[in-house]
């Protein structure tokens, strides 16, 4: 009897450390502060489109040794999920001229991002985006 006692409690806590845990891993999600983003699309084409461009100019002109590169392509994903996610599904935009090479521009760049996260933009690519994102600008403001 006395050979079982400890035993017991040995049981006794497992047991109580278990749901503990359990109702921690439960309850923890929701003791997290919710932060909402705050929408980066006004909904005007246009001017999305112009602001979008003149961001990812800068971006894409940041020196490759650049310290601020990397929350830079961050900020530039977000952008471009942003940008496509509000435009893709409209049709009164995503048939025009300014929609598809702005579309091409941000798929290139996304693309190299998120398959070559280690390397800087590589020069050929640079002037690629630089040339579309102008043209992009230009086409939508005379567009609309």
């Amino acid at each position: 009897m006395m050979e079982a006692l400890p035993r017991l409690f040995k049981n006794l806590i497992k047991t109580c450390l278990s749901i503990c845990l359990g109702i921690f891993l439960l309850l923890y999600p929701f003791s997290q502060e919710v932060q909402a983003a705050k929408p980066s699309m006004s909904g005007d084409f246009v001017q999305d489109t112009v602001s979008v461009a003149q961001s990812l100019k800068e971006t894409v002109a940041l020196q490759d040794d650049d310290e601020n590169q990397a929350d830079a392509k961050d900020e530039a994903l977000a952008l471009i999920t942003a940008y496509i996610s509000r435009y893709r599904n409209r049709p009164q935009v995503n048939g025009s001229t300014s929609f598809t090479t702005m579309q091409t521009a941000l798929n290139a760049m996304a693309g190299h991002y998120k398959t070559f996260a280690n390397r800087p933009l590589p020069e050929k690519l640079k002037e690629r985006l630089n040339k579309e994102l102008t043209r992009a600008e230009k086409i939508v403001v005379k567009e609309i």
